[in-house]
């Protein structure tokens, strides 16, 4: 794999720390044997990456798929490193800055044999960018400055964009951006659901729905030398204690998502150096939702009273020892150039230094909005980590105001049908994003007619403004200022959503795991080709 680095200014590192044996430097990487590891999730919807946007999916099939380029898997959190995967150079853009060309390498072949062109990475962009009626693809309201995906030759792909934007080619290393060959898809555009086809380091074995996935090493990969496996299997299994249960009795070597301090401790405990453990701040972090449909919550002093009485900054150390959150921050992802730093976010309700002075506001504006003992329900997801940590702790900062809420805690099939139906009143919710891509990422705070996963109910034309512009500029100090402005219109201005603390992804698996390194999303770095096992 010819690695090239892409300095993108407004991108950061994303810090891991690692701990244990893991942080050592691996020795020479051993061939041969099968990783078995967990998916703490039900089967997924389907088997298709377009489609979909659940870890349980891309957990189980990534190992069968190429991509057009990737986060460096060796340096997973500088998430500013990308490599090539299918093509062979990642390039500069021409026609000030809204043509990228990408030569292809030619050595790929599908798992069927047929070889791999870049009519395949084409056709599969388009799906991703362009999809026919009846074909959803998750992803293409990132793609909006896209004009057309075409392949001139067999070598080369060339996206063709509306306007220069920095967004972009992160955009490309998407770990969910698989290549699927264009014949099934020009043949069956749902065929990619039930099965899989791909030209990644592992061939499709056999899948049990809802109980496991297998896989095994293809020989014909053309990264040579790779994968170091054998094979694996993924053991789909949504209950934490069997998933801990399976790395305890060496049945499992890990899981991938992560998992909360408690098991990280009990696991350390009962298996001492046999344990190695990562941890990162992860691209992931709850948020509040008031509903504006709703009475008083229709009313911007009794949102901001809310976001006032939230005591973040001690909050964070407390909360960090029980559940897998950790750092306080905005709405970008703690560290990168483009978030707030320390100082900007104090200046902001729900981030001040002085608490008491922060309620005492909190009281004045309830009691001047007229919603003093106000009380309501607070939705959230039944779901431990870390959404019933974070919800408690909401309502003990709300009471100290006098305010009164309700946990309401549904399964994730209701608990989203009550969102997009806006049936509550405020929600625990959550933000998390494949890869750090700041402009991007923040999507998520623009009215529900721009961006369909927001479930505030409400309109801002100044915000929205705000981002077309940032979404165009590609000055990384412009840029900067204008993610300040966005960021204060959403959570001071109108408090449209309160942002809560980012979480901490802990890793913990068998020290024999060798290869592989933790990143600040549980989505990327999941194809497997560089593991091995010291045993």
């Amino acid at each position: 794999m010819r690695s090239i680095t892409v300095i993108v200014a407004w991108l950061v590192a994303a810090f891991a720390v690692g701990s244990g044996i893991s942080a050592r430097a691996d020795t020479t990487p051993k061939r041969g044997g099968i990783l078995t590891y967990m998916i703490p999730a039900d089967a997924p919807p389907s088997l298709d990456a377009h489609r979909e946007g659940t870890f349980a999916m891309l957990h189980a099939t990534a190992p069968f798929y190429s991509v057009l380029m990737r986060v460096n898997p060796t340096n997973p959190s500088d998430t500013t490193d990308f490599v090539c995967d299918l093509c062979l150079a990642v390039p500069t853009p021409t026609n000030d800055g809204k043509t990228y060309t990408f030569k292809i390498r030619n050595d790929a072949k599908f798992h069927d044999g047929t070889k791999l062109t870049a009519a395949d990475v084409a056709a599969s962009w388009h799906e991703i960018i362009f999809p026919r009626k009846g074909i959803l693809s998750v992803r293409q309201n990132w793609f909006s400055m896209v004009d057309s995906v075409e392949a001139p030759d067999a070598d080369t792909v060339v996206f063709h964009l509306k306007f220069a934007t920095t967004v972009f080619m992160p955009s490309l290393a998407d770990p969910f951006g698989f290549i699927y060959e264009k014949k099934i898809l020009d043949d069956d555009p749902h065929w990619y659901e039930t099965h899989i086809m791909g030209s990644g380091p592992f061939r499709f074995v056999s899948y049990e729905i809802g109980q496991s996935m297998k896989g095994e090493r293809n020989p014909d990969f053309y990264n040579k030398g790779l994968p170091y496996l054998d094979g694996f299997v993924a053991i789909f299994a949504d209950k934490q204690a069997v998933r801990v249960d399976a790395i305890r009795a060496a049945r499992a070597a890990m899981e991938f998502r992560g998992l909360p301090p408690s098991a990280r401790d009990d696991l350390k405990r009962d298996l001492g150096d046999r344990l190695a453990v990562q941890e990162s701040d992860w691209n992931c972090g709850n948020l509040v939702t008031p509903n504006v449909r709703r009475k008083p919550f229709d009313d911007v002093r009794v949102r901001r009273a809310l976001l006032l009485a939230i005591d973040q900054w001690h909050g964070a150390p407390a909360l960090s020892k029980i559940a897998n959150v950790h750092t306080v921050g905005g709405i970008v992802f703690p560290g990168s150039p483009l978030a707030a730093t320390k100082e900007e976010l104090q200046t902001l309700p729900g981030f001040w230094p002085d608490i008491e002075k922060s309620r005492q506001e909190a009281k004045r504006l309830l009691h001047e909005a007229g919603a003093d003992g106000l009380k309501f329900e607070l939705l959230n997801r039944n779901v431990d980590q870390p959404y019933k940590f974070v919800g408690t702790w909401v309502i003990d900062q709300w009471s100290k105001i006098g305010v009164t809420a309700t946990q309401k805690m549904l399964p994730t099939g209701p608990w989203l049908s009550a969102m997009r139906g806006g049936d509550f009143d405020v929600v625990v919710e959550a933000n998390c994003n494949s890869l750090v891509n700041p402009v991007l990422d923040t999507q998520k705070y623009l009215p529900r007619k721009l961006f369909a996963g927001n479930y505030g109910g409400y309109d801002d034309p100044i915000e929205v403004d705000i981002y077309d512009k940032m979404l165009r500029e590609t000055d990384p100090a412009k840029q900067r200022i204008l993610m300040r402005a966005y960021e204060r219109q959403i959570i001071d201005t109108e408090a449209h959503e309160f942002p809560m603390l980012w979480w901490n992804r802990i890793v913990p698996y068998r020290s024999y795991v060798k290869g592989w390194k933790i990143g600040p999303s549980h989505f990327i770095n999941q194809d497997l080709a560089t593991i091995w096992l010291d045993k």
